[in-house]
């Protein structure tokens, strides 16, 4: 019974913080929220965030919101503001504000040097009629009827709606600049989705002098060779211009052992063109790593390697499913 009970209470205080996101919605008017999009879009400088105690920690986490989805911003705690801090804040700026009260004394005392140094102030708070609210130039409703604590004291619908409208304006912010999924790519690079969007094909290639290469004349004991020496698995066949001609793997020399009887001494006989696949499927160097892992694996029969050729198919390396793999795609 107890766990039910859990589970009935943990579902009940969810609807009630997603009921607040939905509230908060719908209680906003659209001339407030279009003045503090226009005063963050006109911004020239940098987003400056300002929150006490749980706010300041929603505010720093829609300073890194809006960071990483093209907008500068950084969040100042108030006290360090009051303590040098606000050197970092210059007319090119804009000042976001937040507080549920709407009468936190940190930004308070803040606010008259703000003004002095002409810095447009937006405000995110649970009062509309508050000190902070009446003394900004744009201010957004971000009350709530209750907060999802029993006790109705420790904030929690309230910063929940806080944040969920700090991550509306960051988003809003982001089409306005027209970001694409390059520039939000090249913002996390050390990231799943930034390496999806930016890793490309050159990066993560065996090429240059570890570029695996056997001339289209080669014998059987010279291609066993190669693809020993190179240690990849396969070796690209060119011709004497360089071109791709074709791929030879270790696969393909198991077969070329099972077809052919030793006793018949006739390895020494094979050449590359008994042995290699004509017209493989093939890289660019400038493809990203991503679609080369799916043209090995979204295929009947998946494929571990893949020739890299230029746009003149001059074979410039090769490159693995364990490399693009071992990246962490």
């Amino acid at each position: 019974m107890a766990e039910t009970s859990d589970y009935s209470q943990v579902v009940e205080l969810l609807r009630a913080e997603s009921e607040a996101i939905a509230k908060a919605a719908s209680r906003l008017r659209a001339e407030e929220v279009d003045r503090v999009v226009a005063i963050l879009t006109r911004c020239k400088g940098k987003i400056v965030l300002l929150g006490v105690g749980k706010s300041g920690i929603i505010a720093h986490k829609i300073a890194a919101t809006m960071t990483s989805s093209g907008t500068a911003a950084v969040y100042l705690h108030p006290s360090d503001a009051l303590h040098g801090g606000l050197g970092m804040v210059n007319s090119d700026d804009v000042v976001l504000l937040l507080s549920n009260s709407g009468e936190t004394d940190e930004l308070l005392h803040l606010l008259p040097y703000l003004k002095r140094r002409n810095v447009p102030l937006v405000a995110i708070v649970g009062n509309v009629r508050s000190s902070i609210a009446q003394r900004a130039d744009a201010v957004i409703d971000a009350s709530v009827d209750q907060e999802a604590c029993p006790l109705n004291l420790a904030p929690t619908a309230s910063t929940t709606v806080a944040l969920a409208i700090g991550d509306a304006l960051a988003m809003t912010l982001m089409r306005a600049k027209g970001l694409t999924e390059d520039d939000f790519a090249s913002n996390h690079p050390a990231g799943q989705l930034g390496k999806r969007l930016t890793l490309r094909v050159s990066d993560l290639m065996h090429g240059g002098n570890h570029n695996p290469t056997i001339g289209a004349d080669a014998a059987w004991m010279e291609i066993v060779s190669a693809i020993t020496h190179y240690g990849l698995g396969a070796v690209n066949v060119i011709d004497s211009e360089g071109h791709l001609a074709g791929i030879i793997t270790d696969g393909d020399l198991r077969r070329s052992m099972q077809r052919v009887r030793p006793a018949d001494l006739a390895f020494a006989n094979l050449k590359c063109d008994d042995l290699m696949t004509r017209n493989p499927v093939v890289a660019n160097p400038e493809m990203l790593a991503f679609d080369a892992l799916r043209l090995m694996e979204d295929r009947p029969s998946q494929i571990n390697v893949l020739p890299v050729v230029d746009d003149n198919r001059l074979c410039v390396g090769l490159i693995r499913l364990h490399d693009i793999v071992r990246s962490g795609l």
